[in-house]
Parts: C-alpha cells; sequence; structure tokens
C-alpha cells in the first residue's frame, strides 16, 4: 500500500520504519525538512516536498503531538489537506489527539467521503522500534478499520478495538492519567522511604515482587529517576496534556474525578517548572528539592 506518514518524531520514526520494512510505498512529511530527508535517505522512503504530496496514498497516518496539530495539518488554510484528498481515502490519527476534536474532525473528513479511524498507540520507543505497540482503534465504519490493520499490524502486535470514533483517544488519555498518577505515587513512595533510610534501589525490587508494582517501577524509575538519565523520549509537556484531556473528558461527562484534578495540578506545576520539552521524569525535580 502506498501510505503518506505525518510527523517523524521519537515515535513516528520507528513507527515509519516498521512500514518501510513491511513493504509498504512510505511517502513521509515532516515540519522539518532535514529529518524527513534524512529519514528517507536511511530508510528508502520518499520524502514529500509539500504535504499534499501524501494525498496520492491510499492511506494516511499522522503521529503529531496534539490534536490542534492534527486538526491544521487537515483543515487550515493554505496548506491544508483536506482538499487534496480523493473520496474514499483512508486517514489514522495515532497522536494522543483529545477525543471531542477526533470526533469533530471526523465530521469534517466524513463530509468530503474520507474514512478516519482513530488508533493511538502505547508502548514507548521501545516496542516502537520492535513493532510491538498496543493499538487502541476507534471508529464509526467497521470497513474502515479493517481496511486499516494490514497497516496497523506493521507497527503494533496487539490491536484492540475500542468503539466509535474518538473512543480510542478516549482510552489512550485515560490509560496516560493512569501511568501518571501511578508515577506520581511512586515517586512519592521513594521520596518517603529515602528520608526514612529506606534504599531506593531496594525498595523498587520489593515493589516490583508486590502489589505496588507498575509500569513506572519496572521500567522507569531505576534507570530514568534513581540513576539519574530522564531520558525516556516521552516529553513532560505531552504528559502533561494527556492528563488534561482525561480530567476534561471527566468534566465533560459530568462526573467528579478528584484525582484526576490533583495530577492536572501537579503535572501542569511540573510542566511550568521544568519545560515542557524535557522528559516527563524530570516532574519529579520540580516535585522534590532532592530530584
Amino acid at each position: 500500500m502506498r501510505v503518506g506518514f505525518i510527523g517523524i518524531g521519537n515515535m513516528g520514526w520507528p513507527m515509519a520504519c516498521n512500514l518501510v520494512k513491511h513493504g509498504h510505498e512510505v511517502l513521509v512529511w515532516d515540519t522539518d525538512e532535514a529529518r524527513r530527508v534524512a529519514f528517507a535517505r536511511e530508510h528508502g522512503a520518499i520524502p514529500a516536498r509539500e504535504v499534499a504530496e501524501l494525498a496520492t496514498g491510499a492511506a494516511i497516518v499522522s503521529m503529531l503531538p496534539t490534536g490542534k496539530i492534527v486538526r491544521d495539518v487537515y483543515l487550515a488554510p493554505p496548506h491544508a489537506l483536506l482538499p487534496h484528498l480523493r473520496p474514499g481515502t483512508l486517514v489514522i490519527d495515532m497522536s494522543s489527539s483529545e477525543p471531542e476534536g477526533t470526533r469533530a474532525l471526523g465530521k469534517e473528513l466524513a463530509a468530503r467521503k474520507v474514512a478516519f479511524i482513530d488508533a493511538p498507540v502505547s508502548g514507548a520507543v521501545p516496542r516502537a522500534q520492535s513493532g510491538t505497540l498496543t493499538i487502541m482503534i476507534g471508529g464509526d465504519d467497521p470497513e474502515a478499520i479493517e481496511r486499516a490493520k494490514p497497516v496497523l499490524s506493521c507497527m503494533g502486535n496487539r490491536l484492540m478495538e475500542t468503539g466509535s470514533l474518538g473512543t480510542g483517544h478516549a482510552m489512550k488519555a485515560l490509560n496516560n492519567y493512569v501511568s501518571a498518577a501511578a508515577f506520581c505515587a511512586s515517586v512519592e513512595a521513594l521520596q518517603v522511604g529515602k528520608r526514612f533510610g529506606l534504599d531506593p534501589r531496594r525498595m523498587i525490587e520489593i515493589l516490583n515482587v508486590s502489589t505496588g508494582r507498575n509500569f513506572n517501577t519496572e521500567m522507569t524509575l531505576q534507570e530514568h529517576v534513581v540513576d539519574g538519565r530522564f531520558a525516556t523520549g516521552f516529553a513532560l509537556g505531552l504528559m502533561a496534556k494527556d492528563v488534561r484531556a482525561a480530567a476534561d473528558l471527566a468534566a465533560a461527562m459530568k462526573l467528579e474525578a478528584p484525582v484526576a484534578e490533583l495530577m492536572r495540578a501537579r503535572w501542569d506545576f511540573a510542566c511550568e517548572r521544568m519545560g515542557a520539552g524535557g522528559d516527563f521524569t524530570t516532574a519529579v525535580k520540580a516535585w522534590f528539592d532532592e530530584g
């Protein structure tokens, strides 16, 4: 299949690479021209000179930082992609977009007979590289979802349908909110234990064979917090955005979610203190003087 791929950042690069490895003809677009040219040279893809060239593909995948950027790519003049798309084109948004915005964009695309599904991912850079991401698929058109699976299966080994359009993005935001809350609780526990005289490394070892085990205790705390690497590849600003999306979704559903509101405040504070571009694990430096 000829696939247009928009956004070759930390996650998009290995994801697009896996599409090439599986035999798809991939056109890549990124606002960083040097990056898209380098990707094309290294992996045998085609660097698009302008985003409209992606309209020649049967499918278009976006992996961008926010839903607003996704919307701008398709609708914002003077370089909007939507007017160039043929009826029947399949659009797959794999970004961490806001669920309500996804549904609004879906209406715009449907008016031009463009099929649209949301398919955000979980698994971070290592699983993007290995093609073993978990992919959460939302969509109103079952046929479009089936058309997307040969593309998605190149990038993930767990394709999980979540329901109507926007539910994939809702699930991603809620997943990241849970992960963010677990990170916050885990680093607080390490700080309390350290003050009391516990060894953080021993604490992580015990957490990982006890009921406190979570993704952060297994994959993040030792290398990136205790050892001070702070380089998971996932930006602090993106984590704060996903937590806000989860809190906003709760509010839209008219549900009280005090933990989500607390997490919004904690992650926004960390983002303001440390800067949105830093690694999400640097939040610990904002929350605790000792880092």
